[in-house]
């Protein structure tokens, strides 16, 4: 009983600590440092939220910039014990568990290989990201679309071009990543590029 009451002491103390005090100065603080980044860096049209920054959206049409592919899944709704395709559904962020010898994830590269175009394609182009969730492409992936985009909506390849320049965000410090381009952001301008 000696040692009882001491442990259960700190396991509520470490809890009150760990727990609540921590995460909610952490929050605080966070939406006092970086307020967009900490209320989900949402990205708002005429005053109306259309996504966010950070979540990637399934663009399909010809006018649009695709995303890279996205690997998540949702319950079938015929067969709770199997999964369909969901893609970009945020609430189900995973990769798809299809290993390098999965004949379903070579048949779905092998396709988008085939959709692409001439190789060399970008990674990013033909696979899924860990999260199915990947706001982002790199240049060389836009690049490979701004054909199809530029057709589609009755604009020069280099005002689309131009466009993607300006959407491109350098890694940070110079040296922190790689180049990427937001393809909601740049899909954004585009409607609004004359």
């Amino acid at each position: 009983m000696s040692v009882l009451r001491p442990a259960a002491t700190m396991v509520v103390g470490f809890t009150l600590i760990v727990g609540l005090a921590v995460p909610a100065i952490l929050t605080q603080l966070a939406g006092a440092v970086m307020p967009r980044q900490a209320g989900g860096s949402l990205v708002e049209r005429d005053g109306r939220v259309v996504g966010s920054a950070l979540i990637g959206q399934n663009f399909t049409g010809e006018r649009y910039f695709h995303p890279r592919p996205s690997a998540t899944s949702a319950p079938d709704p015929q067969d709770s014990s199997k999964a369909v395709d969901a893609p970009y559904n945020a609430a189900a962020s995973a990769a798809s568990q299809r290993g390098p010898t999965s004949q379903v994830l070579l048949d779905a590269v092998k396709e988008r290989v085939a959709e692409a175009g001439p190789v060399p394609v970008p990674g990013d182009a033909i696979t899924a990201s860990g999260s199915g969730l990947d706001p982002d492409i790199s240049p060389e992936n836009a690049a490979r679309q701004v054909a199809r985009v530029a057709r589609a909506r009755g604009l020069p390849e280099e005002r689309v071009r131009a466009i993607v320049a300006e959407n491109t965000t350098a890694p940070a410090l110079g040296f922190l990543g790689a180049p990427r381009v937001n393809v909601l952001g740049l899909n954004l301008a585009l409607d609004t590029a004359r």
